[in-house]
């Protein structure tokens, strides 16, 4: 059934195939306030699984959702926004009882969310603001300009410009750098982007820091689904057309790990890396594991940790208050503007990660394992 075809039903045919489907307020929407966890089924849609961060977040949402009772329809679009629509259609025909949804393209979703808020089901837009419809209920996620701030902040911290504690630092360049942004249809980009440049902007003012492809502006630098190949590519390119005069490259802004390892492999093959050509200042976010032992080698400069056991929790408690016909607790009530409304969000905190900080953040929370750091890889 085509997406056009479901919303033009409206919602008086929509609600009477969920009712179908639920039996004495369950399953669907509507009045679930005096039902049983077990009788409840929450719909959770994730992106992709080439992440390894969006397969630990899918799967932790499951299991807290699961081990308080609830019903769990996980499903992964494999980054094609027409298989995530195709998705969430069957989630509310089928019956879903609240959606929590990370979306590939935060503009892509509104005839869904339509249906949804016709079924009175409520939904949760995770860690990617969905954007362009009223029917967003709540926005999980972290303090994302914040995420932009502590990228700059690390590469700054890198080159020798600032000290950890925020003091001025002994260098004082100029820099060559390059920046790089996440995908355009992903709100959060535009924020990671925002706090970076906001940081670096006194910096490129007084010349301490060069932008020698004056490649400056979003739409310039972004990459389309956060593709590590496409990275690897434009920092090939750059590589080519503005660093040919024999000048280096000392820094490379980058908002994911993702990223940071094919703009690592572009400069690994152009010689960055090897002896008396030390390898440029590179950021990262999420903790990936395979960045997590490049930063541990010395060849990645930083991460941005974004603790996704919480954010999964999070998420679980604002389904579950929904469930219960409450109204989840926000922390932030006036940042995020979807275009339409303002979106009531509860926000975690980030935390930078180094190479000495790769213990305390990452190993002694459980987060990741020695050996899995010495390996590069996630234990199956």
């Amino acid at each position: 059934m085509s997406r056009r075809f479901l919303v033009a039903l409206g919602g008086a045919a929509l609600a009477l195939s969920l009712a179908a489907c639920s039996g004495e307020g369950a399953g669907g929407g509507g009045d679930t306030g005096g039902a049983k966890p077990g009788d409840l089924t929450i719909g959770v849609s994730m992106p992709t699984q080439t992440s390894e961060r969006w397969i630990a977040d899918g799967n932790s949402v499951k299991e807290k959702l699961e081990a308080k009772g609830y019903k769990v329809d996980l499903q992964y679009a494999g980054d094609n926004i027409p298989t995530q629509s195709q998705q969430v259609d069957q989630m509310i025909t089928q019956g879903a009882d609240a959606l929590v949804i990370a979306a590939i393209d935060g503009t892509a979703l509104s005839g869904q969310l339509q249906a949804a808020a016709d079924a009175k089901i409520p939904v949760i837009a995770y860690d990617r603001l969905i954007r362009d419809s009223p029917n967003v209920d709540f926005y999980v996620s972290f303090d994302n300009y914040k995420v932009g701030v502590a990228q700059a902040t690390a590469l700054l911290v890198g080159l020798g410009l600032q000290n950890k504690d925020g003091a001025k630092g002994t260098a004082t360049g100029p820099f060559n750098v390059e920046l790089f942004a996440g995908s355009l249809d992903d709100n959060n980009a535009h924020f990671f982007f925002d706090g970076a440049m906001d940081t670096l902007k006194p910096f490129l003012d007084d010349k301490s820091l060069m932008v020698k492809s004056r490649q400056t502006a979003i739409e310039k630098v972004a990459i389309l689904r956060w593709q590590q190949e496409t990275a690897q590519t434009r920092m090939e390119d750059l590589l080519t057309s503005s660093y040919n005069d024999g000048t280096r490259v000392d820094g490379v802004l980058s908002p994911y790990d993702g990223l940071s390892r094919g703009i690592i492999t572009a400069l690994q093959n152009a010689g960055y890396g090897r002896a008396g050509n030390k390898m440029p200042v590179v950021t990262g976010q999420d903790a990936e594991i395979a960045s997590v032992k490049l930063i541990n080698d010395g060849v990645q400069n930083s991460t941005i940790f974004k603790d996704t056991r919480l954010l999964a929790e999070q998420a679980v408690t604002a389904a579950e208050a929904f469930v219960q016909e409450k109204e989840p607790q926000a922390n932030d009530t006036t940042t995020y503007d979807n275009g339409v409304k303002v979106v009531p969000s509860f926000l975690l905190p980030v935390q930078t990660v180094y190479k000495d900080d790769i213990k305390p953040a990452l190993i002694d929370s459980g987060y990741w394992t020695a050996e899995e750091v010495a390996a590069g890889q996630a234990k199956s």
